[in-house]
């Protein structure tokens, strides 16, 4: 099936909401990443990564520093300048960025292998531990920046670098006799080799990919093989001696893919390797591995996800739990997961035109993916929770990965560079490009340039989504264009209304799109109304963390009560199921931004006297209205630090 990814130098963001997000990324964050990757920001924990690499190119002297996986964090930083330069050129970045690729080259080994740990610290190691040492996903992280790099730039120098890097890998990894029949435990290459496979159309490299694929889970166990033959040796010991090789889920291992049947593991790996399935699937038009994609889909999206567009309910394993397991306060929801979700949906998208995949893409986006980043551009979250009371967090371990203000850098800092290429490469999210029609899946104001036939059809989109609820659909194309525009309905909207040069119309609607065929010429345009009410979103009964509860969601936005505008004490707060609400918008942080507020009861202790921890008889309490403020929840943690919830008693 054949499918037009967009050029992002054709395709430019203006919107007046993430296209402030973009020139943050720009600006702030891509300079800000440079000196943490440089070991130059004094609060932040030490990154080296950059020292490494000059380290494996025989330029210093030193020892290896960081996680195993430390290269990774630098070929994401390239992959967001990568993109970054296709929206605004900036030749002093392009120069930095050439330097690091030369460094990049200059630490690959002669026979194409590159990773500075392994060259560094344990040469002789060489893919002995694909269970616990992610060689494979540092090379798919390489790949996809060499991918990008060329496509943002024209320049070859790191993608034959990481073309040199995947023939190696081809030779090393295969069903023959003297080689590897192992796969990753982090799973990154997949999708990796996907994207080479699209630039270069070299066919070895979606053969590989099926290998890798259709070899998980294959007995006798490829992990346990390796672990024999390496003398039993560890490299996490987080869980106990070997614990990422015996707990085969983790690594999506335990059982052939077709045999799976539920999202379980590490969320990050489960979406970056159904991230590449779904597109191998695709490509090679096979229908088991699409049927693989839809099961396993489905598993996560209606038992597993959070409302917020995180996954992940879990921080042993930062790992999916059970169907209806969502607690809020214990969550992972680890930012790159919901950023590989945004990732999988889209080559759902690909694969078949329904907007259910656009609708779980745009909830992790507004919500989850943007709030993996403060304001400032300068502080991050790994992990994302739904419900903080910030006293406790310092006492009780279970919430030792939940942090009540977002952090510098981390010394597992893969969440900070994977937000900054998500943001600049997000005109791949916009659109679908398919032969028979142009889906519009975001409603990010843009305009672009996309190819019809031996024509382009150009548009504008235009609009404060996801605040006001007009969006602006201009034709610019100086030739008039034969073709269909495919507009998703969200699923939070129940009346959408469209109109064609100011005439309502209806529409052909098929999986929550309305398609518009006609000959497209300069001065067409289409507006789209989705109007905005504040909606009451209630859990499934089986989810018991959200009984008797109720959340806010106003377009695609979830929002959430805070300390800073509501008092301490945020469990003592219901909302009556009558309350009306109030929509307005807010000033200084929250200037452009919409806020709800509703009338609210509050049920505090009366303090005459200390009472007992519990009773016979109620403690007294003296309830009265309160008005409740509600901030949109990716926007929480940016005034300190303070109690937060998303889910409210309602009464």
């Amino acid at each position: 099936m054949s499918i037009m990814e967009p050029d992002l130098h054709k395709l430019k963001i203006n919107d007046p909401f993430l296209g402030q997000y973009q020139q943050l990324v720009r600006d702030v964050v891509i300079p800000y990443q440079w000196d943490a990757l440089n070991d130059r920001i004094a609060e932040a924990e030490p990154s080296h990564a950059i020292t490494n690499f000059r380290i494996a190119a025989g330029l210093e002297e030193g020892e290896f520093y960081g996680m195993v996986f430390q290269d990774s964090d630098v070929a994401k930083w390239l992959e967001a300048v990568a993109w970054s330069l296709c929206q605004k050129p900036d030749p002093e970045l392009e120069k930095t960025a050439d330097e690091v690729i030369e460094l990049v080259a200059a630490a690959q080994c002669d026979d194409g292998y590159l990773n500075t740990y392994f060259t560094v610290k344990a040469p002789g190691e060489r893919w002995t531990n694909l269970a616990e040492c992610h060689e494979l996903y540092c090379a798919g992280h390489m790949i996809e920046a060499g991918v990008a790099y060329f496509q943002g730039t024209g320049k070859r120098a790191l993608l034959d670098v990481v073309s040199k890097l995947a023939d190696h890998i081809d030779r090393v990894f295969g069903p023959g006799e003297n080689q590897l029949h192992g796969y990753p435990g982090h799973p990154e290459i997949e999708l990796a080799l996907m994207r080479l496979y699209d630039v270069t159309q070299e066919p070895r490299y979606l053969a590989l990919v099926k290998y890798f694929v259709e070899e998980r889970g294959a007995q006798p166990h490829f992990y346990d093989i390796e672990y024999e033959k390496r003398g039993r040796t560890s490299h996490w010991h987080n869980y106990g001696p070997a614990w990422m090789v015996k707990d085969k889920a983790y690594s999506q291992a335990h059982q052939p893919l077709a045999e799976q049947q539920t999202a379980i593991g590490h969320a990050v790996r489960f979406v970056y390797l159904m991230t590449g399935i779904a597109h191998l699937a695709r490509l090679s038009g096979d229908e088991s591995k699409r049927q693989d994609c839809l099961r396993l889909w489905n598993n996560m999206v209606q038992r597993q996800l959070y409302i917020t567009g995180g996954i992940g309910s879990q921080s042993s394993g930062e790992a999916f739990s059970s169907d209806y397991d969502l607690p809020n306060d214990t969550v992972y929801a680890e930012s790159c997961a919901s950023i590989g979700l945004m990732m999988f949906a889209r080559r759902m998208l690909e694969m078949e035109a329904d907007s259910q995949y656009a609708d779980v893409m745009e909830r992790a986006l507004y919500n989850t993916v943007l709030g993996g980043m403060a304001l400032d551009g300068k502080h991050f979250f790994y992990v994302n929770p739904l419900e903080v009371h910030p006293k406790t967090l310092a006492f009780n371990h279970i919430y030792d990965h939940v942090k009540p203000v977002r952090q510098r850098w981390f010394g597992c800092a893969c969440c900070p560079p994977n937000i900054a290429r998500m943001l600049t490469s997000l005109g791949h999210y916009i659109y679908t490009a398919r032969p028979e029609a142009l889906f519009i899946n975001l409603y990010v104001g843009n305009s672009a340039a996309i190819p019809v036939g031996d024509h382009e059809l150009q548009l504008r989109i235009s609009g404060n989504y996801p605040w006001q609820e007009q969006v602006k659909i201009d034709i610019t194309s100086p030739v008039a264009v034969e073709h269909t525009l495919a507009l998703r309905l969200p699923d939070w909207c129940a009346s959408p209304q469209i109109a064609l040069n100011g005439e309502a119309i209806t529409g052909d609607v098929r999986q929550g799109y309305c398609y518009l065929t006609r000959r497209w010429q300069e001065g067409d345009s289409v507006t789209l109304t989705l109007p905005m009410p504040v909606r009451r979103l209630y859990g499934n009964p089986q989810v018991r963390q959200q009984a008797g509860k109720v959340a806010l969601q106003r377009g695609p936005l979830v929002y959430c009560l805070e300390e800073a505008d509501n008092g301490a004490g945020l469990h003592n707060l219901s909302l009556p199921a009558d309350s009306t609400f109030h929509v307005f918008e807010g000033k200084g942080l929250f200037s452009h931004k919409m806020l709800i507020q509703a009338d609210g009861i509050s049920q505090r202790a009366v303090e005459t006297e200390p009472q007992p921890l519990w009773q016979y008889d109620r403690t007294p309490t003296a309830p009265h209205t309160q008005t409740l403020t509600f901030i949109p929840w990716f926007s929480w943690a940016n005034r300190g630090e303070g109690e937060m919830r998303i889910w409210v008693d309602e009464v």
